[in-house]
């Protein structure tokens, strides 16, 4: 019975964590091409919003594209996470409702996104690209930033109020409120008796001139308590209640964007498509060695610093499966060297196939290559 019991809580436990995109996101999407569009005094931000439904590793939902409520578009969309990395992709897969002005063009996007958590505020950030569904053609790209939220600028799509029934019927006491006619009551502790011994009932009569003794408490403060020890940031501990032993996890810290990635122009080159899981990226001056000085970035995390390009590759090992579905490398010159700007050749190795992504980069704007795995159908 124990084990029985020690598998069904693990499993809860799983999914509990696994549900954690379920509800509405809420925030904006920007195009890279805005800065130019402010120097014009055109606007280019608009809200986006995001209701999910998520199931283990993947989800699938509805979004919204708008300036105002009066003016949008709706698209189904479906996607993945992956619980280790907080890495989410998420794909819009068709437009189900449009409302534009004359002359527009309905786009779908693809998202490449980062799940963090500050306080009790949860996060989604990232980028995205996206399609014109006539022709197929580029309708740009840019970042995404969400945030979740308890209400919907529209109305709440009927997949979460079933999801929020489930949650109630499944834990009544969430909602905080007592059933009519329903006198609470303070939770009852109920100690098992020893093997062998009959239980003491509280209704049992004790005949006249008999000695009840009771038990004396114990004297250590601690013991029968479940005591609280501070564990270290990404550490996993097991504590043992009784029998069954609960697996306590606690969160990483949250990936905080480098300023170089922040405040620069973020331009995405390419998107390369693979079904291998090992990728080599080997990165080269493009043309004469001129003291072009590059750092790169993987899912924001520094792996080369300030490195002289010169015929001989500077070189990154990726590895891509279906728990870890993309990766986003960004190159960010770190001058322009004596012939600007600063210019590198990528060869991408990938099983048999060999890419080539040339890519310039500048002080005020970084190159964006994404890695995405597709498995061999």
């Amino acid at each position: 019975m124990s084990r029985f019991l020690l598998a069904s809580f693990l499993l809860i436990s799983i999914c509990v964590h696994s549900q954690e995109l379920t509800g509405i996101w809420r925030g904006h999407f920007l195009s890279s091409n805005s800065r130019l569009l402010e120097l014009l005094g055109e606007e280019d931000r608009y809200k986006f919003e995001v209701q999910l439904n998520q199931r283990a590793k993947d989800f699938e939902g509805v979004t919204y594209s708008y300036k105002t409520t009066v003016f949008y578009g709706k698209a189904s969309c479906i996607g993945k996470v992956n619980s280790k990395t907080k890495k989410v992709l998420l794909e819009e897969m068709k437009i189900v409702e449009v409302r534009m002005a004359n002359g527009s063009d309905a786009c779908i996007m693809t998202c490449f996104l980062q799940y963090y958590k500050s306080g009790v505020e949860e996060f989604l950030e990232g980028t995205y690209t996206s399609m014109n569904i006539r022709d197929s053609s580029n309708c740009g790209r840019g970042t995404i930033f969400l945030r979740k939220v308890i209400t919907s600028d529209f109305y709440k799509e009927p997949f979460l109020v079933k999801r929020e029934k489930e949650k109630e019927r499944s834990n009544p006491k969430s909602s905080g409120s007592v059933p009519n006619n329903t006198t609470a009551k303070k939770p009852v502790t109920t100690t098992k008796p020893p093997i062998g011994k009959p239980a003491n009932k509280s209704n049992t009569t004790v005949k006249p001139g008999t000695t009840v003794t009771k038990k004396p408490l114990p004297t250590n403060p601690t013991a029968g308590n479940n005591t609280t020890k501070k564990i270290p940031e990404g550490k996993t501990t097991r504590t043992r209640l009784d029998t069954t032993q609960k697996t306590v996890r606690i969160p990483s810290p949250a990936i905080v964007t480098p300023n170089v990635l922040r405040n620069r122009e973020n331009e995405l080159v390419k998107t390369i498509e693979t079904s291998e899981k090992e990728i080599l990226i080997n990165i080269y001056d493009n043309g004469s060695i001129d003291n072009d000085t590059v750092s790169v970035y993987l899912d924001k995390k520094l792996v080369i610093n300030k490195q002289r390009l010169t015929e001989k590759p500077l070189q990154v090992k990726l590895l891509l499966d279906e728990n870890n579905i993309f990766h986003e490398l960004v190159m960010v010159a770190e001058n322009l060297g004596e012939i600007p700007p600063n210019t590198s050749l990528m060869v991408v190795k990938a099983g048999s196939s060999q890419y080539e992504v040339r890519i310039t980069s500048t002080e005020q704007k970084n190159a964006v290559v994404i890695f995405k795995y597709q498995k061999e159908k």
